[in-house]
């Protein structure tokens, strides 16, 4: 056997341990705030304290924005979520490793089925761009950020 041949097999070898390893782990869970802890929450209220960052990014200040105009209607000021509307996306469930920032810019072209809340469906938003999507991002990023959520 030759050497590239040696070293195809060491690489598919060890792919296919680490695969093995990861399908090994524990799945992680997923936290949120308990259901029942929400009823203790008027309606329309901040669901968490969002800590804000000293300074935003130009492009993050951008963002802002367009959260504030077509976003925090439903996901509340600093994206902290509004009991009984919608969820905060200042949160582990919204971390760049589950919730790419594609996944941001799907949600706003087609909507979202509910799936991690109690919220019911999220729907389409009209008037944004993939750049403006973009930009919010951005901004959901950097306060994530700063609330410990990378």
């Amino acid at each position: 056997m030759d050497k590239l041949g040696l070293l195809v097999g060491g690489v598919i070898v060890a792919g296919l341990g680490l695969a093995i390893w990861q399908f090994m782990q524990p799945a992680e869970v997923m936290v949120h705030p308990d259901p029942t802890s929400l009823n203790d929450l008027a309606q329309g209220a901040p669901i968490i304290e969002v800590r804000l960052p000293e300074q935003l990014s130009p492009e993050a200040t951008i963002g802002q924005r367009a959260f504030e105009v077509k976003c925090a209607e439903c996901h509340g000021a600093n994206a902290a979520g509004q009991n009984g509307v919608a969820p905060p996306l200042i949160h582990r469930t919204y971390e760049p490793s589950h919730h790419s920032d594609e996944a941001f810019q799907m949600a706003v072209r087609n909507g979202v089925r509910a799936h991690h809340w109690p919220f019911g469906n999220m729907p389409p938003v009209a008037g944004l761009t993939r750049a403006d999507v973009q930009y919010i991002v951005h901004y959901v990023r950097q306060l994530q950020r700063e609330n410990g959520i990378n």
